[in-house]
Formats: C-alpha cells, structure tokens, sequence
C-alpha cells in the first residue's frame, strides 16, 4: 500500500493524480461524480483504493470497465500503469464528456463509449475480447457478473471493488457457475488512514458464457441470477 501511497503523492504520477483531482473536482460542480470532494479523503478512498487491485492486471492487458462514472479504478489505474489499455463503458453522457477530457488532459490509452454494459456485451466489437472487465461501486455481485463476463474473453478475469461483501459473493456462486466464471480470490484490506474496509474479487473467466447472457430489460437487476 506504501507504494500506492508514493505514486498518488509525488513524481510524475503525483502530478497527474493532482491535475485529474482537480478535473474532477471542477466537473463536480456540474454534476455529480462523487460525492468524496475533500481532496485527502479522495486520494485515499478513490486513488489508493484504485491501484489496490492492480496485481490483477497483467501486464499490457486490454481491459474494460463497467459504469465507469468519474473514472474509477480505470483512471488511477492508467496513471500508475501506462502499459494497460481502457474501453470505459458509462451510460450517462455527461459523464462520458469528462472521461473523454480527462483521458485527453492525462494522455491515457483509453476509448469512452456512452453505452450500457448489457448493450456492450452483445456487440461482437466487444464481447469476450477483454483481458480483464473491471468494476467499482455499480451493482450487487450477482448482478454485476452478469454485466461483466460476457465482456471477458475465456482465460481473462473479472475484478470487483467491493467493501465489506463477503454474503454478496457467496450469493454470487450460481451466477458465476452460469456464466462461465470461478472465483479466484477474495481479498480483504483496510485502506490507510482508518479509511475503511475493502474487497477485491477477482474471478476466472473458465468457460465462454452462454449467449443468453446478459439478459437484458433490466432482468439482471430485477431478477438477479
């Protein structure tokens, strides 16, 4: 953790985690990113909590994130690690307005798409071609690996930023049986500064998942596997 502590703070990386900081907390006058605007507290439980999982991206990965919102874990974790390339999907276009000036302002390796998740997963642009389908604070397990899986190819994996989510992920088995998955790990840790309690999930892409998947409508929310 020590070293995620360096890397937001000073050198270079420091220099653009302070300009993405203020991007965000300009844009956040306009509308609502996030609601962590102390700059401290966003270095700690955005910034920090963003590179925590980022032994789980191999090296020059192709990656995708799922309701990408102000950019998180996929901005920090371009910063820290140029070599990881982005497809951001987010819904909402103003938010994909500030994702596009922020990818810009840093010179990330990243493409915004204003699509849902579910839409995403059945173009075959998009479909199994990702190394690694990432996702923060979008939705309950179950309902989140529905969103995620179709997007990873068989032998990628899929993270998870959770906090406490321990009884979400033992409900999540079915889902990850269907839809191709298996649970790799679990990993709890505190952020610093007493900044509260973590989760990364991160499971296996096994098997191709079923073209049923995702299903669409709003079922996955609604009648969550």
């Amino acid at each position: 953790m020590k070293e995620y502590e360096e890397a937001v703070s000073g050198g270079e990386t420091g220099k653009k985690f302070a300009e993405f900081y203020r991007m965000l907390a300009e844009c956040n006058k306009r509308i609502n990113l996030t609601r962590i605007i102390d700059e401290e507290d966003c270095r700690v439980k955005h910034f920090i909590d963003s590179l925590a999982g980022e032994k789980y991206f191999p090296q020059g990965a192709a990656c995708c994130e799922v309701g990408s919102g102000g950019g998180f874990p996929s901005v920090p974790l371009m910063i820290f690690r140029p070599d990881l390339s982005f497809v951001l999907f987010e819904s909402v276009g103003k938010k994909c307005a500030f994702l596009e000036e922020a990818v810009r302002a840093l010179g990330l390796n990243a493409r915004v798409c204003n699509m849902r998740a579910e839409e995403a997963a059945r173009d075959a642009a998009f479909r199994e071609k990702f190394d690694v389908c990432c996702a923060r604070a979008v939705a309950r397990m179950n309902t989140l690996a529905e969103y995620c899986a179709p997007l990873v190819r068989v032998g990628g994996c899929f993270v998870a930023y959770k906090g406490e989510a321990a009884e979400e992920i033992e409900e999540a088995g079915r889902a990850f049986s269907l839809l191709g998955l298996r649970l790799r790990c679990a990993e709890r840790f505190e952020l610093p500064a007493q900044s509260g309690k973590r989760t990364l999930a991160v499971c296996d892409k096994v098997k191709s998942t079923p073209s049923a998947y995702p299903r669409g409508r709003g079922k996955e929310r609604s009648r969550p596997l």
